[in-house]
């Protein structure tokens, strides 16, 4: 219309032309010629103009502030909640939370512990002095074995996401019992670097890892790096890693590693977040075993050790970068758990 306007066209003549051009989809005789009113008089712009809008009755400063304090006061209180005690429309109410005060209802995660502040702070102590470690060697990574111990099940339980399924639109969702791990079990300990498996053995049924036997752990673990790690037998330039566990810290196990060269890195206690055994290689390992059934001891130990030498050395690489990863998020979050939390990603 404008352009019709521009050649000099009546407001009758560009009516037929529109008409012609759109059929039922043009704009109307009225629409037409309040436009040419509007060019007629001076009024160029084709822009819609700036429009206050509907006015906010509910969402004002005052009910904002009282919103705030409700759900400061007590941060489990639903949206009805909110509304009965502040006499507000539901609508508004969840507008103010979302648009407002930029918040979201988010579910408490399960952690291993309630951490103190001390147990904070020699979580992020112990992952500083590994990040020292790392800026003046960054290879040092390549140089540590750490390990732990896990049972083994004859059947554990799949998780849901692997109990999921695709389904049609209309299909009835599929259902399965609550069951538990099995009672045939053995339990594993494993040592580990970037490269892959160093050292892995069953402890015999009826034997409890205490010091005695962990030591004897120890010296196999020794001999198993003298043939499998010659370049860091030879060098004497590695570092040992395991958790807090009794029998890891007893007074023979301390001299032991100090006898030997077994420099061990600290590890805070109630951090399982930051040990590879337990956020990479258990898991791992476990994934592909759980929801199969093993009928006996020995059936569960083949699969295993099937399954670790599986595992292909791109993932202990992966691994360890990783833990580099964590180390960062944990220092971030002061000391606290941060698995789960978005905004350390």
């Amino acid at each position: 219309m404008k352009f019709c306007f521009l050649l000099g066209k009546s407001a009758a003549e560009t009516v037929v032309m529109v008409k012609k051009a759109y059929g039922d989809a043009a704009l109307s005789k009225t629409r037409v010629y309040e436009w040419f009113s509007r060019f007629k008089n001076k009024e160029m712009s084709i822009e819609d103009q700036h429009r206050s809008g509907r006015p906010s009755t509910s969402r004002t400063d005052e009910n904002v502030k009282k919103i705030n304090a409700l759900v400061r006061e007590d941060r489990r209180r639903t949206i009805d909640q909110l509304c009965e005690m502040s006499g507000i429309s539901w609508s508004s109410v969840q507008r103010i939370l979302s648009e407002d005060l930029h918040m979201r209802r988010v579910a408490a995660k399960f952690v291993p512990r309630l951490l103190t502040g001390e147990q904070r702070e020699r979580r992020l102590r112990a992952c500083l002095e590994l990040q020292d470690q790392l800026k003046e060697d960054p290879e040092f990574f390549s140089k540590v074995i750490t390990g732990d111990e896990s049972w083994c099940y004859g059947y554990d339980p799949e998780t849901k996401q692997q109990s999921s399924q695709w389904m049609a639109p209309g299909s009835p969702r599929p259902k399965k019992a609550r069951q538990v791990k099995s009672n045939i079990k053995t339990l594993l300990i494993c040592f580990f670097d970037c490269r892959g498996v160093v050292h892995a053995e069953f402890v015999p049924s009826g034997q409890t890892v205490n010091q005695q036997f962990y030591l004897d752990v120890l010296k196999r673990l020794r001999e198993k790096i003298r043939k499998k790690r010659a370049d860091l037998w030879r060098t004497g330039d590695w570092f040992f890693h395991h958790d807090n566990a009794p029998a890891h810290t007893a007074l023979s196990i301390r001299q032991f590693l100090t006898k030997n060269g077994m420099t061990p890195i600290v590890h805070p206690p109630y951090s399982p977040d930051l040990a590879p055994c337990d956020f990479f290689l258990l898991p791992r390992l476990k994934r592909d075993m759980k929801g199969k059934r093993f009928a006996t001891v020995e059936e569960v130990k083949q699969k295993s050790l099937e399954g670790l030498k599986s595992i292909p050395e791109s993932e202990f690489k992966k691994c360890f970068e990783q833990w580099k990863g964590r180390l960062e998020k944990c220092v971030v979050s002061k000391g606290e758990y941060f698995e789960g939390d978005q905004n350390l990603v």
